[in-house]
């Protein structure tokens, strides 16, 4: 007998015995008993082959923002069981809206399972048949644990993708988040004056920080070096995706809690950073976010029509007139890719081709959003590589590239893209979208606190700490880019951590 598959039937078999009184209970609460999911539907939906060795490890739920920002009202791993136990019975259930879409299940798991589309499906199939009532059980919940909820049901939990109107789910989620304000304004613990904190950096990170830390009674001051507040909420996340106006508000009730927010400040231009321990600050948290393009150093990359995909978006977001070329190549296969492909379409461009040097499988990306991107004429060529940018007049007007295959993972866990020697070719373009990655600027940092070796801050896992007493750090400064829910529950922990590291000051 297969010692997996029999341990995987006997898994099941327990578990559903144990939660059999339950099922039955909840559902007789459905309000119709029919069949609505058909067998041959969750085969399709699960993967079978792939769940039934599926080694229960846990680190679905392990490496979910959601699983630790809800706790036990949240387990994507139970989720899924219950799917291939009872589907019926999940329609019922506010778990299945509080997935925020950030794939690092998928990312993390041995057998590669897609949760987030395995509980869209479900999602679908609730809005099909009328089952959206628990999605007002699931809103209190992300009004309550999430910080920034407006811009997190935008751009991390789209309900919208389930067939619901996004923006009745948003004037409700900002219903219940000002009636939780109001609340809170009311119990306001009073602080002693100690524990006056910097923030550097307003995006969503140094946002949640700030929220945080101003609900508990203490003196936030924000410095961001942009315009406006934000950070790469405002440069990079496009319109469609998260109308400006929307984070105009969000940002304002942070405000309305007494966070001081100065824009235009660049620490280590317009002050120095030790200057801000001379200012009696307590503590000092770093949100700085990775603005800091990577660079392409190939032939031609001085053109005029080759841009970086930051610059790209913040032009686009920031008003500018912005030149768009009419046949557009992004190099790149990160989520920025992504937008910066969708925005230069939607902006005119007749064509618009994403080059990757990996497979499908390698992108980086969320794979929901390389089907937007292809759902909306995006197109998208793998396992080719940009050898040099072609121009005329000083202008691009062409690219040579490469074909690439893949050899043997790399220190990443990717497979290594190896030149296909005699593969070149060239296609017509006038204008070049660089997206290869970003990273964080931290030269305004001092030298005693320590870096990792791909340039990111280094941190106390479990207490956000720098090596530098009474430094905080986290999001994508720490990660690398990552997404909003996971910069959002980076922030909140930073938060517990400067919240306890004050308390041990006596303030």
């Amino acid at each position: 007998m297969d010692v997996a598959r029999s341990f995987k039937t006997f898994t099941f078999v327990n578990l559903y015995i144990g939660e059999k009184p339950q099922i039955r209970e909840r559902t007789r609460n459905l309000e119709a008993a029919k069949t609505m999911i058909s067998k041959e539907d969750i085969k399709r939906l699960l993967d079978v082959e792939k769940l039934k060795y599926c080694f229960e490890c846990g680190i679905c739920t392990a490496s979910c923002p959601m699983a630790e920002l809800l706790g036990e009202d949240y387990n994507p791993r139970s989720l899924l069981e219950k799917i291939f136990l009872n589907p019926e019975d999940v329609l019922a259930s506010d778990e299945l809206w509080l997935c925020a879409w950030c794939y690092r299940c998928y990312k993390r798991c041995p057998q590669a399972l897609k949760l987030p589309e395995i509980f869209l499906f479900m999602r679908g199939t609730a809005t099909k048949h009328g089952y959206t009532k628990p999605l007002e059980g699931a809103l209190p919940k992300i009004v309550e644990n999430v910080p920034l909820p407006l811009v997190a049901t935008l751009v991390c939990f789209h309900h919208e993708r389930a067939g619901l109107d996004k923006d009745e789910i948003l004037e409700k989620t900002e219903q219940l988040r000002d009636e939780r304000l109001k609340r809170g304004k009311r119990k306001k613990a009073v602080k002693s004056s100690e524990g006056k904190i910097a923030v550097i950096g307003s995006g969503p990170t140094g946002l949640t920080v700030a929220y945080e830390m101003a609900r508990k009674g203490r003196k936030v001051t924000i410095l961001e070096a942009l315009p406006e507040p934000g950070g790469m909420l405002r440069k990079c996340i496009p319109e469609y995706r998260l109308p400006k106006k929307v984070l105009t508000r969000e940002i304002q009730l942070i405000k309305d809690l007494g966070v001081e927010i100065n824009t235009g400040i660049t620490v280590g231009k317009n002050l120095n950073f030790d200057d801000l321990l001379k200012e009696g600050y307590n503590a000092i948290f770093l949100g700085v976010g990775a603005h800091k393009s990577q660079e392409l150093k190939i032939e031609g990359g001085d053109l005029k029509g080759v841009i970086h995909a930051l610059d790209f978006l913040w032009s686009v977001n920031s008003g500018e007139r912005t030149e768009i070329g009419k046949n557009v190549v992004v190099i790149g296969g990160g989520n920025v890719a992504m937008d910066a492909a969708k925005t230069a379409l939607r902006k005119g461009a007749e064509e618009v081709t994403i080059l990757y040097r990996r497979s499908r499988d390698e992108m980086p990306t969320n794979p929901w959003e390389v089907k937007e991107a292809e759902n909306e004429g995006v197109k998208i060529e793998f396992l080719v590589a940009p050898k040099r940018i072609l121009g005329e007049n000083g202008r691009v007007s062409a690219i040579e590239c490469i074909r690439m295959q893949l050899g043997e993972p790399d220190e990443s866990g990717r497979r290594k893209p190896i030149l296909r020697e005699g593969s070149e070719f060239t296609r017509k373009a006038d204008m070049v979208i660089l997206a290869i990655g970003e990273a964080p600027d931290l030269e305004f940092l001092p030298k005693e606190i320590e870096l990792n070796e791909d340039g990111t801050v280094w941190v106390n896992p479990i207490t956000m700490e720098t090596n530098l007493r009474g430094v905080f750090a986290g999001g994508d400064a720490v990660t690398g880019p990552a997404t909003v829910i996971e910069a959002i529950r980076a922030g909140k922990r930073a938060a517990e951590s400067i919240e306890k590291y004050l308390k041990s000051l006596g303030g």
